[in-house]
């Protein structure tokens, strides 16, 4: 088995630490000064075209904002792991329109399904006509539709247009997209190296990456909406990825790790 082993490897080269300590400090602006002073999710964070909380820039500030502090140490280590080696292979200019790329690709992917998902729940919220002798089939259909646990007296106008305003409203934030481009691309050009599944098991980092794409496009599949996660935004940042290091690495196929 060939190794990896770049000339002048760092463990922590100049794009990842920048990545890491903007990272770090949107999340501590979203836990302090942002919860006091304005909502850092509605104005940061990726909201779909038909929101009134869309702005272009959400398709980069949605990289830096995280939900928790266990979503960002998974996406930080993880970009951590896989980035610094790319960036060590090909430069921080490289690696940062990489990393860039893989991040608009996710959230363009995410985008198309949103807009498609919303506006036939749009379409449908407006087959409920108070007029109409199926109001109430209509009213019950849609509630019961967008909202699975249903609690007494939920089957009213009103309730259904809290759902669309939340649906329409509801942030994405998080760099998984990108990550998992960062993720494909290791896994492209470095098939043969393991992985230690919790620190303990090993796989060899194409089989981890086919594996991990597998479950990510089941999930996308079954549109499992109760998870709130965009598996959709996983495989597009993964694409986009797989498709700049194919491409990029097309004349010099032969190195693989």
């Amino acid at each position: 088995m060939t190794e990896f082993r770049p000339s002048r490897f760092q463990i922590l080269p100049t794009i990842i630490k920048n990545l890491l300590i903007i990272n770090g400090l949107f999340f501590l602006a979203q836990n302090t000064v942002g919860k006091e002073l304005f909502d850092m999710d509605n104005l940061f964070a990726l909201h779909t075209w038909q929101s009134p909380y869309f702005r272009p820039w959400q398709f980069i500030t949605h990289l830096f904002m995280h939900g928790d502090l266990w979503h960002i140490f998974g996406n930080m280590f993880a970009l951590w792991m896989f980035g610094s080696i790319l960036e060590n292979l090909w430069g921080p200019k490289r690696f940062l329109i990489f990393y860039i790329s893989c991040g608009l690709g996710a959230a363009l992917s995410h985008m198309l399904v949103l807009f498609f998902e919303n506006q036939s729940m749009i379409n449908d919220y407006y087959t409920i006509n108070p007029d109409s002798s199926n109001y109430l089939f209509h009213l019950q259909s849609f509630i019961n539709k967008y909202l699975p646990i249903q609690q007494p007296g939920m089957y009213s106008m009103n309730t259904a247009r809290e759902i669309v305003e939340s649906r329409l409203n509801e942030p994405t934030l998080g760099a998984s997209g990108a990550v998992f481009g960062c993720l494909a691309a290791f896994g492209y050009l470095f098939p043969n190296t393991l992985i230690y599944l919790y620190f303990f098991i090993p796989l060899k980092a194409k089989w981890f990456v086919l594996l991990y794409a597998g479950f990510e496009l089941s999930m996308a599949v079954k549109n499992s909406a109760g998870d709130n996660v965009a598996h959709v935004a996983h495989l597009g940042g993964a694409l986009v990825g797989f498709l700049m290091v194919y491409f990029w690495n097309k004349n010099n196929r032969r190195m693989f790790y």
